[in-house]
């Protein structure tokens, strides 16, 4: 009988660094054999737990996750950034490590999906880093198999770092001598988290229900901490050395201090002065952290604002509409006129819109939500679109802008005008528009969703992640773009 193979990791030219020369903090990835394991439970718990210690503790997210961030930023207090080796980039997600490292008493990165998938994937970021895994299982329906899943998460990659594993909704002190037992000893198994419906998150056709709309979040979260108390999870894990990106290297991935050059290189901020007001609310909440950190770093002056609470609309320059869920406050999204008038008056001024997903479909003459009912949006953008029971796209992907393909400064330079990003959502769209240009998703380049430019806006299902390309994310964000 054939041997089992054995997966290799596809990041095969890991940065080389001197032993010694980097910094040094205590650092696990949580992951699972597949989701819907408890791993956003089981890392909340842990930051919030660490916290109440006393300790400084940042907590990442692989992949492009808008939600888990929101819990995990209310357990650990602290912003939450992702963390993908193609998304954010190999450099990218190495400074990001070596700044935490630097800040830091603990970090913590919560995987996406299971252990080994995706492209890339939690165990790529772990073996890439050197950072061990902490496995969730859900052992609520298992026995001695426990021990054959664990076996199988640290062993199917050789160079896998593996700190150990976790049982997940586990009660009775039978069913955890079970568990515990049939590992072999080369295995921690680190204790328990019990079957505790006072700490189970609450999900949605998109995930888990966001952080701002549970109440007694902190409860939860405080409770769940409360059974890492009982487990060998109290201690600090092994310190991890983070070492910082070789700015020498020929790689095309985005760093923050790439970015301070790109946009201090005339000794100015280019975004100083701009006024850019950022939709913020439980309607539409589906913001990356590093893009609103890019924007800071350029300069613009960000003012937030309620598409559901506030009744009118702040001055500003530029308006950024993100995703979020729209269909679920339609009707408060509808009853709130005065603020429709003032984004409407905004467009007629002539400055640029950015929407993304769900504020793609705030823009739409038509909303139509699980129920079938129909909602007048602002009508901005001709068209209609309506929520699916079933994920209608999800994935990573780039597109290539063709409104920035010549340097303003040079006709004859093309510049780089590929921006990263991903979608994710229940709805579909019937837009009574020719696309500016088509995604391509990563890795499969499968063709993926269509950007839209009408008069002042530019939209799209896409959520764009800024840093990806730092010079046409200003060029984005310039506020004299259509006067």
């Amino acid at each position: 009988m054939a041997s089992a193979n054995k997966q290799a990791s596809p990041f095969q030219d890991k940065p080389s660094n001197t032993a010694g020369s980097g910094v040094n903090c205590p650092a696990l990835i949580v992951a699972a054999p597949h989701s819907g394991s408890g791993k956003t439970t089981v890392t909340a718990a842990l930051a919030r737990y660490h916290r109440n210690q006393g300790r400084k503790v940042t907590v990442f997210k692989v992949g492009p996750d808008f939600i888990d961030p929101m819990i995990l930023r209310q357990a650990s207090g602290e912003l939450v950034y992702q963390l993908d080796l193609w998304l954010v980039g190999e450099k990218g997600c190495q400074e990001l490590l070596h700044k935490a490292a630097q800040e830091s008493d603990l970090i913590l990165i919560e995987g996406v999906m299971g252990l080994f998938d995706g492209t890339p994937s939690s165990a790529d970021l772990a073996e890439y880093f050197d950072i061990p895994v902490l496995a969730v299982i859900d052992a609520k329906a298992m026995a001695q198999t426990f021990a054959a899943v664990t076996f199988g998460m640290a062993k199917f990659r050789p160079n896998l770092p593996f700190s150990g594993v976790i049982a997940n909704r586990v009660n009775s002190e039978r069913h955890i001598e079970l568990l515990s037992t049939s590992l072999p000893k080369e295995f921690t198994f680190y204790g328990r988290m019990p079957k505790d419906e006072t700490i189970t998150l609450p999900e949605r056709h998109l995930g888990l229900v966001q952080a701002q709309e549970l109440s007694d979040i902190d409860v939860q979260l405080d409770q769940a901490a409360s059974h890492i108390a009982n487990t060998g999870l109290t201690e600090l894990p092994l310190a991890v050395e983070f070492f910082a990106p070789n700015l020498n290297s020929t790689s095309s991935d985005v760093t923050d201090t790439d970015i301070d050059k790109q946009i201090n290189k005339e000794l100015a901020k280019p975004l100083v002065g701009t006024r850019i007001v950022i939709v913020k609310d439980s309607a539409f909440s589906f913001v990356y952290a590093a893009n609103i950190a890019f924007l800071q770093q350029a300069g613009a002056e960000l003012i937030y604002t309620s598409a559901l609470n506030d009744t009118h609309l702040p001055d500003g320059d530029i308006l950024y509409i993100p995703g979020g869920y729209p269909e679920l406050y339609a009707q408060q999204l509808v009853d709130n006129v005065s603020f429709l008038n003032d984004v409407r008056a905004f467009a007629k001024s002539n400055k640029p819109i950015v929407a993304e997903c769900g504020g793609m479909l705030y823009l739409l003459d038509q909303l139509t939500d699980m129920d079938g009912q129909q909602f007048p949006m602002l009508g901005l953008l001709p068209g209609k679109a309506a929520m699916q029971k079933k994920l209608t796209a999800i994935g990573s992907q780039w597109v290539k802008l063709p409104l920035f393909e010549q340097d303003p400064q040079n006709e004859n330079k093309q510049t780089n005008n590929i921006m990263r990003g991903h979608s994710f959502h229940y709805s579909s769209a019937d837009i009574e528009l020719e696309p500016l240009c088509q995604t391509t998703h990563h890795p499969s380049e499968r063709a993926g969703e269509f950007v839209y430019q009408h008069n002042n806006i530019l939209a799209s299902y896409m959520h764009w992640y800024f840093p990806s390309n730092p010079s046409l994310t200003l060029s984005l964000f310039d506020k004299t773009r259509y006067l």
